[in-house]
Formats: C-alpha cells, sequence, structure tokens
C-alpha cells in the first residue's frame, strides 16, 4: 500500500471524525457536510487503493486532506467565534430591551430628536407631563408646548449650548394640551458620533409644577410677611406721629409722609369730599407735586361711582387699577382708597398708590380698615381739643323738623317741650344727658323710655310745677354723639313737637363743612338757618375766685375755710364736723348751714345757670 495515499485516508478519516465531534457539540450543519464531504473522500480513496499506483501521484490527495483538517480547524474556530459574537450581541439585545422597557415605563418624559429638533420618539410618560400622547408628538417640535414664559433670547442661548455639545439643565415653564401652565425640570443632552458631530438630542422632563406651586405659595407667603412686617412698622410710626400730633394739620401730614417714605408705597394724600357736587380736594400729600397730583385725582375720579364715593359710602378701602397720562405715555397704578371716618363722622379719603401689583394684592384691606378708623379717631380727638381750646368759635343755627333722633322723637311722641340742659361723659366715654321737660308727666316719660329703641335709661331728678329734669342715657345715635364727633359742642338745644333749634359751636379753625356735611347727611330734616363767628367767653381764675368771693358771706367764707385746712373733707376725716363747729365756738348746726350755703353757691358758679337751679328736689 502507498503510504502517500494511506497518511491521506487517515487523514481524511480524522478529520471526518473531528468534524463529526464538532457537529455533535455545536449543532452547527456547516460540520454536517464537512463530515459527509470527509467521509466521501476517505471512501474514495479507499475504493482506488487497489488500482492505484504507488507514487508521487497521491500527493495532492494528500494535500488536499491537510487542508481538509485544516479547513475544519478553522470553521470551528470562525463557529466558536461566531457564537461568542452571537452571545454578546444577545446580551446587548437583552440590555437594549431592558433600556426601552426602563424608558417606556419611567415616570419622566423622555424624547429623542433629529439635528434640527424634530421629535423621532417619545415615551408614554409624555402625556402625563405635556398632555399630548407619543403618537401626537412624534414629528412635531417641543415649540408645540411652549408657554410663551421665555423669551426668544432664552431659546436662543439653550439651543447654542446643546448644539455645542453641551447638556443642559433647567426649569422651563410650559404649557399643556389642556393651557394649563405646567413648570418642568429639564435636562437636553447631544448624542455625537465618533468625530463629536451631533447626531440627535435626548431630552428628560420631570413635573415639578405641585413642587413649584408650593415654592411659590412659601415665596409669597415670605413677599407677604415681610410687606406685612414693613406694614405693621410703619403703622407703628403712624401711630407715634398721631400721638404726637396737635392739629389735623399734623396728622394728615405725618400720615402721608410715612407712606410715601416706606417702600412699596410711592405717592399718598388725603383729601375731602366737596358738600355740593361731591369733589375731591387735596388736603395733604407726600411724594408727588401738586400739578401731578391734580392728574393723579383725576385720573383717579374717572368713574362714577368714583373709588372715594365707593370707599365713603360703603366704609371699606377701595383698591383699583389707575391709567396717569405721562410724557412717556400712559402709566398703570394701584390705589388703595381708605376712607376716614370714626362712628359717622367722615374726615376724607386717605389714597395710597404704588406701582407693585404684587404688593398690593398681599395685604389684607382689614389692616387699611383700621388705619381709617385710627385716623379719623385722632382727627377727631384734635378737633375736639381744639373747640374746647379755641377762643374763637363758629356758632352754628339749625332748625330742626321731623328729625330721626332719640331727643326729637321724644319731644314728638309726648307732644312736649324738651330743652338740653348739661351733658356729662362717663368712665366710658358714653354722654349722659340732663334734660328738662314741659307739658308731660315723668310717668308718662318713664313709659314711652321704656320701649323706645335708642333709649337705655332714663332717671328722673327732680320737678318744680310743670318742668321735670331727667338724666337720660341713649345708644350713639343722638345729634349730641354726632357733634361730639366733629368735636363741636352743643350750645343749646330745644325741641318742641316735631321742630326746634339747635346752636352748635365749633372751633374756627375746625372743617365746618365736614361738621354740617355730617349733620345734614345723617339728620333729614336738618336746615342750617346761621353761621356766625364770636369770640368765647373765657373766665381767668381770679376773676372765678372774686366772682365766689363776693357771693359769700364772711361766716360761709370761714366755715368753708376751716373746714378744708382742718381735714373735713379728707376720707377718713381728720376732724369731725362737731369739732370744726367747735374750732369756729358756734354749734354744729350752725356750722353745716353756713357750710352747705357755701358749697351750693360753689357748684353754682362752677356749673353756671342751669334749670338745676331753678328747679326744687323731689
Amino acid at each position: 500500500m502507498n503510504g502517500i495515499l494511506l497518511a491521506s485516508v487517515v487523514l481524511r478519516l480524522l478529520g471526518a471524525g473531528y468534524s463529526l465531534l464538532l457537529l455533535s457539540r455545536s449543532r452547527d450543519r456547516r460540520f454536517g457536510f464537512l463530515t459527509l464531504m470527509l467521509s466521501f473522500m476517505a471512501l474514495r480513496q479507499l475504493l482506488t487503493m487497489r488500482t492505484a499506483s504507488a507514487g508521487i501521484e497521491e500527493l495532492p490527495g494528500l494535500i488536499v486532506s491537510v487542508l481538509t483538517i485544516l479547513t475544519v480547524y478553522y470553521l470551528s474556530k470562525y463557529v466558536d467565534e461566531e457564537a461568542t459574537i452571537k452571545r454578546e450581541l444577545q446580551r446587548a439585545n437583552d440590555r437594549l430591551r431592558g433600556f426601552r422597557k426602563a424608558i417606556e415605563h419611567a415616570g419622566h418624559a423622555i424624547f429623542l430628536t433629529d439635528p434640527d429638533g424634530t421629535i423621532e420618539y417619545a415615551n408614554p410618560a409624555v402625556e402625563s407631563v405635556t398632555g399630548y400622547t407619543p403618537a401626537e408628538v412624534i414629528g412635531e417640535n417641543p415649540r408645540l408646548w411652549q408657554s410663551g414664559e421665555h423669551d426668544e433670547a432664552f431659546y436662543e442661548g439653550l439651543w447654542d449650548q446643546i448644539t455645542s455639545g453641551s447638556v443642559w439643565d433647567g426649569e422651563l415653564t410650559n404649557r399643556r394640551k389642556s393651557g394649563e401652565r405646567c413648570w418642568v425640570d429639564t435636562t437636553i443632552a447631544p448624542i455625537t458620533d465618533g468625530d463629536g458631530a451631533v447626531e440627535r438630542f435626548v431630552a428628560i422632563e420631570r413635573n415639578i409644577t405641585e413642587r413649584k406651586e408650593r415654592e411659590l405659595r412659601i415665596e409669597e407667603q415670605n413677599e407677604r410677611l415681610e410687606l406685612l412686617n414693613t406694614t405693621n412698622e410703619m403703622l407703628r410710626d403712624v401711630n407715634r406721629e398721631l400721638v404726637a400730633a396737635s392739629t389735623r394739620e399734623e396728622i394728615e401730614h405725618a400720615v402721608c409722609e410715612q407712606f410715601a417714605g416706606v417702600d412699596p408705597f410711592d405717592v399718598a394724600w388725603i383729601g375731602s369730599r366737596g358738600l355740593v357736587d361731591g369733589t375731591v380736594s387735596p388736603r395733604s400729600w407726600a411724594g408727588t407735586d401738586a400739578t401731578t397730583l391734580e392728574a393723579h385725582i383725576e385720573a383717579l375720579c374717572d368713574t362714577a361711582p368714583t373709588p372715594v364715593e365707593e370707599a365713603l359710602d360703603s366704609g371699606q378701602p377701595v383698591f383699583t387699577t389707575v391709567d396717569h397720562a405721562t410724557d412717556q405715555g400712559a402709566v398703570e397704578t394701584r390705589a388703595i382708597v381708605v376712607p376716614l371716618a370714626y362712628r359717622g363722622a367722615e374726615y376724607g379719603v386717605l389714597v395710597i398708590e404704588t406701582a407693585d401689583d404684587d404688593a398690593v394684592d398681599l395685604l389684607d384691606a382689614e389692616i387699611f380698615a383700621e388705619l381709617g378708623r385710627t385716623v379719623a379717631d385722632a382727627i377727631s380727638a384734635v378737633e375736639s381739643k381744639r373747640t374746647l381750646a379755641s377762643d374763637s368759635v363758629t356758632e352754628l343755627e339749625f332748625q330742626l323738623t321731623g328729625i330721626d333722633e332719640p331727643l326729637a322723637a321724644l319731644a314728638a311722641q309726648l307732644d312736649c317741650t324738651v330743652e338740653l340742659e348739661h351733658i356729662a361723659a362717663d368712665g366710658d366715654g358714653q354722654h349722659r344727658q340732663y334734660v328738662a321737660l314741659t307739658g308731660t308727666t315723668p310717668e308718662a316719660v318713664a313709659e314711652y323710655a321704656s320701649g323706645a329703641a335708642h333709649i337705655d335709661a332714663v332717671q328722673h331728678v327732680c320737678t318744680n310745677d310743670d318742668c321735670h329734669l331727667f338724666r337720660l342715657a341713649a345708644d350713639d345715635s343722638t345729634i349730641v354723639d354726632t357733634l361730639a364727633q366733629y368735636g363741636a359742642g352743643i350750645e343749646s338745644l330745644s325741641i318742641t313737637g316735631d321742630s326746634g333749634r339747635l346752636v352748635a359751636q365749633v372751633a374756627s379753625s375746625n372743617d365746618i363743612r365736614s361738621v354740617v356735611d355730617a349733620l345734614q347727611s345723617t339728620y333729614d330734616g336738618l336746615t342750617l338757618l346761621a353761621q356766625r363767628e364770636r369770640e368765647r367767653d373765657i373766665q381767668t381764675e381770679a376773676a372765678f375766685r372774686a366772682q365766689l368771693e363776693s357771693m359769700l358771706t364772711d361766716r360761709q367764707r370761714e366755715a368753708a375755710r376751716t373746714a378744708y385746712f382742718a381735714g373735713y373733707f379728707e376720707w377718713p376725716r381728720d376732724h369731725s364736723g362737731e369739732q370744726v363747729a367747735t374750732m369756729m365756738d358756734i354749734s354744729q348746726t350752725t356750722f353745716t348751714q353756713h357750710l352747705r350755703a357755701a358749697e351750693r353757691k360753689l357748684f353754682a358758679a362752677l356749673f353756671g345757670d342751669t334749670t338745676v337751679d331753678r328747679l326744687e328736689p323731689v
């Protein structure tokens, strides 16, 4: 047998066995083909061994057998590498499927866009963030949900950053499909190739609307708290100025200066409403000049009813917007119109202006309502003091006809004459009126007062013939209280039946118009008959002493002086009446008579000539 031929057969059989082994291991059909081919080749050479000649002729077959063995070997390596690649591809596909599932189920909206920004892919979460379904946004540009909150320069900067290869991270305010405003936390990253060229962009958006709204509420609360603290500090300063002020002008000037000098307020002014045409006239202002203020007032009162009328008629602050015409065009400001009213008395309005819309929205109307009452109360107090201290007074005489007032109702109901004799204030600031009634009986007065709506209590003090003196307590609907609120006093008040006369005194420096306006707007049927200027009768201490000295006898003066220096009026007394009488060497009865006579003359000089002096005690 030819050795070359034998070697070739052996190699082919080995190759067939090796290929068969690889086939069983890998199940690759290519090894089956090689096994079959090698088997046929080995069989062929076995059949030809009988006739084959020995020699070099079989050398090519040997070479083919070697090459076939090498083919099987290299194919086995290729199959191993192919299996490895398949496993890696499978793992990569598994990872990609995991990534896709993660993206599909992510709670954040994820977009893929081409280099021009056209959306190529959007996960399902896009609907929860934008309100659009993935199918609705694919092929669209993210401009679809721009809200207009950001300007073009903002988006140009964003686009320049991501096209340069950098990641952009920030917050955007978008508009959902429903039109609702939505805040998103956005990250946009470029996806580049090996050369650094941008192939597409990926954007991840997270809805942070609830958090943002909570932050805005907290920020608004902080702004409101800061503004309220500023306002409260300013109100404390205003209150200090009110306490120190001695005139109405000082009060009004201090209030305007305080507001105009504190952020966020710009202008403050106080004005009053006219009696006839209702025009608003400024009394004091700060933060502007007189010419500009006139334009402000004209712009404010350009509606019907005006904010001033609304504030004064309702008694509540009015928040309004005012358009001012300036050289630079129309300027819109916010104004707070605060009524200055106290117990029905009207002292005008305080108008505060600001260009900060948010500041006005954060302020509580009740703060300004309380401020208006405080300022009005302070004005009422200084006006009252001015009336009491002024040497020059304005006397106002009114005709009363059927007015709705407790004393007038009493006179009309009992068809009697009512004269106001004296007014006293108790510790609570309530007025007690001493009134003399003629043409009726104490019993009729008591019966009427028990059912009267505005009379709280009535006591019969004394009577003489047909004249009865009563001490009457009524609510604040009386004309006495109305005048007192404006710092005015009553010189005389007499009502018979349903008509009467009233004479009131107001300091000439006070706002007479506000007093007349208050009375006529409060009581229908009240007519101003006369307005007179006169000097108040002022009695000096020396004159009073001289008057009292002339009224007392020597024994009355001695009894009063001895009792005073002996401590008879102290409690407990230093000396009794009997001991003081012994000092004077008179009886106790005589001492008491002299002392009582002196006391009566003293009180008569102090309280003046009133009805009490003409009446006998009951």
